[in-house]
């Protein structure tokens, strides 16, 4: 007990370290967090739709639904080649991708248009969130404490406990924007918008929910617990759309601008974290052929059911 409140200490310290070696980054975080939080309040005090919140709670509940699927499948599995799993995941950052652009970038363009009547400050309402969301994510990632940073700082178990959080902030950067992006597509009730962009997110979480309890079982963790740890990582999804719903229904801009937001997101956790992951087992062919599978699969659904 002793060592192990040592090294949350130490942890703690490198922490501290990290926020101090970029205070611009630290700035910009907390700044993002006071915007969120304010309209949070501006939604909360204007009130919602509740059918449309509905829609929006439905569709994260879905996600959660298909990644503890995803990761029920454990039970099944023996064995699974990495290179199975890298095309997997490059089929999921493919539809992250198609979604990104068809389901949020694009309709929140023509949204901003619509309120502005002003197609290049549109864009830049939507280049803005894509920034917002970029650095959310890029916040989350530094203030991760990685076990690569601060060693002088960090023992062994303060290593160990900072492998156990940049897994945990690894689920949440991967789980929180698609869940964002759930609830901010539903915010006006339009199913056209909102059906297509959670059938995307929800087939890919299928893969992912899989690979995050195969990775818990080689880590390991029995089947048991690898599926409740990766059934439980969906919980963020429905947390998520709460969160997106209620930033983007707060102001009339809001909403556009919560929908580049949630795509910086979805886009950076894709080159930032899935896409290095596919290619680490020098499986990259097999993993672009999933990643195009992917994109070309969303933009389908996108345009069909749109």
């Amino acid at each position: 007990m002793p060592t192990q409140h040592k090294a949350q200490q130490e942890l703690m310290m490198a922490w501290r370290a990290q926020a101090r070696d970029r205070p611009w980054l630290s700035l910009s975080f907390a700044t993002i967090i006071l915007i969120i939080t304010g309209l949070l309040v501006v939604s909360t005090y204007k009130g919602v739709h509740l059918q449309h919140f509905y829609y929006a709670l439905s569709g994260g509940f879905a996600g959660l639904i298909a990644t503890t699927l995803g990761a029920a499948v454990i039970f099944f599995t023996r064995t699974s080649s990495l290179r199975t799993q890298d095309s997997l995941l490059g089929f999921a950052a493919g539809m992250m991708l198609a979604a990104s652009a068809f389901s949020l970038i694009l309709p929140g363009i023509e949204t901003a248009q619509e309120i502005l009547d002003q197609r290049f400050l549109a864009a830049g309402i939507v280049a803005t969130g894509l920034g917002l969301g970029t650095i959310m994510m890029l916040g989350l990632d530094y203030f991760t404490p990685h076990g690569s940073t601060n060693e002088v700082l960090c023992g062994a178990e303060c290593q160990r406990l900072s492998g156990v959080w940049l897994f945990v902030f690894a689920i949440a950067l991967h789980n929180l924007p698609e869940g964002m992006a759930i609830g901010i597509s539903f915010t006006h009730g339009e199913l056209k918008i909102g059906l297509p962009l959670t059938l995307a997110i929800v087939i890919q979480d299928i893969p992912e929910g899989f690979a995050v309890a195969l990775a818990l079982r080689s880590a390991g963790l029995t089947s048991r617990k690898a599926f409740l740890i990766g059934g439980t990582s969906g919980l963020l999804e429905p947390l998520g759309a709460v969160l997106g719903f209620t930033i983007s229904n707060s102001i009339v801009l809001a909403y556009p601008l919560s929908m580049g937001l949630a795509a910086g997101a979805m886009i950076f956790v894709v080159c930032h974290e899935v896409i290095p992951e596919t290619h680490r087992n020098n499986h990259q062919a097999v993993a672009t052929t999933g990643l195009m599978l992917g994109f070309a699969m969303m933009m389908f659904l996108d345009t069909a059911l749109g």
